[in-house]
């Protein structure tokens, strides 16, 4: 027992301090939302600030060019959302082709499913910005909303290895019933990858909110700016940077997603664990 003891102490202790090495950086960021530009600049070794202040949100909540950080929330949550949205009924419908419908080739494309999660955004950049430019989507939020109602690969996968840990017989069942392929599926299927679900609508809200690369390519407008972004805004290296104002409009940025991970962290475990299994 006394070994045990030593053990666990020793393991807790290293978790302990690993954790603090990770989240660092983060908690760097939140105090120097209470500092001052300068004092974050010549005293970045310390953690906590000389003296506490909320200027920093203040400046930093008015914006740019008669915008405040409320419309870049806005944007932000508006994209994540519709974004979120039509990537999870996408590719739940997909994902369950795949796991229960026949049809020739299924192998094949869902290789080719798969093979979409390992194509970097950077290979298909410039041919993406060409297309949507001759349809005339630059500048809107069309390309960052239109490409997640096709189905994400990640997410394609996630639903099939959920649906085929249901047991088949509860489709036959419904089918002697009168069911059909639809009514299965929303009657059946849908409340029975319920962490499936929520697993991909987490993960597809915190990359759509995250997403620096396609908002600066594809708006134009202050107007329209996610609130990743709007942040570089605060940054000029012509004439100066507004650190302070920069760490508390990020400090801001990270509640909806700390919101979100801790009222679905067990489904969230639940639909990552239960994927391992079932494979």
């Amino acid at each position: 027992m006394r070994k045990k003891r030593i053990y666990t102490v020793i393991y807790h202790v290293f978790v302990f301090l690993f954790a603090l090495v990770m989240i660092y950086p983060v908690l760097w960021m939140i105090f120097g939302s209470f500092k001052t530009s300068n004092e974050i600049l010549n005293s970045a070794q310390r953690l906590l600030p000389e003296a506490f202040t909320v200027d920093n949100y203040i400046t930093g909540w008015k914006g740019f060019a008669g915008y405040s950080f409320s419309t870049f929330f806005g944007n932000s949550l508006f994209i994540s959302t519709v974004a979120t949205l039509g990537a999870v009924v996408s590719s739940s419908l997909v994902g369950f082709g795949f796991a229960r419908c026949s049809f020739p080739f299924k192998k094949f494309w869902f290789g080719c499913v798969l093979l979409s999660m390992m194509i970097p955004f950077q290979v298909i950049m410039i041919p993406q910005y060409i297309l949507f430019n001759q349809l005339g989507w630059v500048g809107t939020y069309l390309p960052l909303i239109v490409p997640q109602y096709c189905a994400q690969g990640f997410f394609v996968f996630l639903n099939v290895q959920f649906i085929k840990g249901i047991p088949i017989e509860l489709d036959e069942a419904a089918r002697i019933d009168g069911a059909g392929t639809v009514q299965i599926f929303v009657q059946i299927i849908l409340p029975l990858i319920k962490s499936s679900i929520v697993t991909s609508a987490i993960f597809s809200f915190m990359w759509r909110w995250d997403d620096f690369l396609a908002a600066l390519l594809y708006l134009n407008r202050p107007s329209k700016y996610p609130v990743s972004l709007a942040l570089k805004l605060f940054s000029d290296p012509t004439s100066g940077s507004d650190w302070g104002a920069m760490f508390a409009m990020a400090t801001l940025s990270l509640l909806p997603i700390f919101i979100i991970f801790l009222t679905m962290q067990k489904y969230l475990v639940e639909g990552i664990a239960s994927t391992g299994i079932k494979g």
